[in-house]
């Protein structure tokens, strides 16, 4: 089974002045775990026109699928529809199935301003909304979602059940370290980092009020030879002289 890795983009001012509390990061840390998958990283970014166009373009020629979740209503700070559009380069239009489902769902009232929700990139397909009715749409496998959780969650499920195969969950294996600061554990790590194909080297320190409680816990996570580089840690610190604990898995 194939883990896909994705992109978050969490649009909207309201986040970024604290307004609003992101969060979309946790929830979709979850939906991509649940399922075998994997987030690379997260962007938060404002209402703004060119920032928009500008990170949409990067994220568009990384070839990795992204959720992006916010600024694709009808008012007017929100710049997602058009800044897509923009980004890969085409024309925003008006979708006739994203009206007729505006239309059905508001009648007279979907117009003047809620059917504009319907104009989008040319070539986008819809995404349904459980919720509302009214779409999200996909683009260059970029998911463009609602920022409300209410709708954005089961609109992300429904893409992630669909189009991306559950994949295999990564492995993670650590150490802990006492009495002994990471600059120290350092040299030793260099010599670990990047021998194993698929496994990532990581350190974190716990920096405490407590000092009987500082430590630094040491691992691998990824997918590969997990057993392998977890012996070759216990050896270098062996050999180093430096005392560990094993962590639960």
């Amino acid at each position: 089974m194939t883990t896909t890795s994705f992109g978050l983009i969490v649009i909207g001012d309201e986040i970024l002045n604290g307004q609003r509390t992101d969060k979309h990061l946790p929830a979709f840390k979850g939906l991509l775990a649940a399922r075998g998958h994997a987030l690379a990283w997260c962007w938060i970014l404002p209402d703004e026109p060119a920032v928009l166009i500008r990170q949409l373009e990067a994220s568009m020629a990384m070839g990795l699928p992204v959720v992006c979740c916010g600024g694709i209503g009808a008012t007017p700070d929100d710049h997602t529809r058009a800044a897509a559009a923009a980004a890969a380069g085409v024309d925003l239009v008006c979708h006739t199935k994203a009206r007729a489902l505006i239309e059905a769902r508001f009648g007279a009232e979907a117009h003047p301003h809620r059917v504009l929700m319907a104009d989008l990139p040319a070539g986008a397909d819809l995404i349904p909304n459980p919720v509302s009715g009214i779409p999200g749409f996909v683009l260059r496998e970029h998911w463009f979602l609602p920022g409300f959780p209410n709708m954005a969650w089961p609109m992300a499920e429904w893409v992630l059940d669909r189009h991306y195969p559950p994949g295999t969950p990564p492995q993670e294996a650590a150490l802990l370290v006492r009495h002994t600061p990471e600059s120290r554990l350092i040299p030793l790590l260099r010599t670990l980092d990047g021998r194993w194909p698929g496994l990532k080297l990581f350190s974190l320190p716990h920096m405490g009020d407590d000092p009987a409680d500082r430590h630094v816990l040491l691992g691998f996570r990824g997918r590969g030879d997990i057993d392998g580089a977890m012996a070759a840690l216990r050896t270098a610190l062996d050999a180093a002289g430096v005392a560990f604990e094993a962590v639960a898995q």
